[in-house]
């Protein structure tokens, strides 16, 4: 198989995989879907380097999660509009409610949950790609799960609260 073929076959299965991932972790599809893109173009130009990686989507995930933040950082310091319209991820109720939750809970613990739980990522593989101990990631798993908990049951109970 040629380098053209390895790097469509890599961006036609991961690409819907990776925008839900990065929209997990930034909250917004439309500017996920645009991270990720940008991610696959500088795979792209490098990909004599990064087919050879053991793991090429998750070179893709963390450049992807790198100009989502540097974007953050540099979004902080302009005045935005009240209200602009963005195109939603069309995913099902359940996950929205659920990417909501995660935008409530501390980034880290955040970052945590999707590598582990939404990528499928180890312990330890989570670890490596925070560059952080794997007994603190093991801390924000579980303080994680704890306050991802509590915001899901207080969406419940304001959704069903209303009825």
């Amino acid at each position: 198989m040629g380098a053209e073929e390895e790097f469509d076959g890599l961006y036609r299965s991961s690409r819907d995989r990776l925008v839900v991932q990065i929209t997990a972790i930034c909250g917004d599809s439309t500017e996920a879907r645009d991270f990720v893109q940008e991610a696959f173009v500088r795979a792209w130009t490098r990909w004599g380097q990064i087919a050879t990686y053991e793991d090429p989507e998750g070179w893709v995930r963390r450049v992807a999660y790198r100009l989502a933040v540097g974007h953050w950082r540099r979004g902080r310091r302009l005045v935005l509009r009240a209200h602009v319209h963005q195109e939603r991820l069309e995913l099902p109720g359940e996950q929205l409610g659920v990417i909501d939750a995660l935008q409530r809970i501390p980034v880290s613990e955040r970052r945590a949950i999707v590598l582990h739980h939404v990528c499928g990522l180890s312990v330890e593989d989570t670890a490596t790609e925070l560059s952080a101990p794997i007994g603190t990631v093991k801390s924000w798993l579980f303080r994680g799960r704890a306050h991802l908990a509590t915001e899901l049951d207080d969406t419940e109970e304001l959704t069903y609260g209303d009825q």
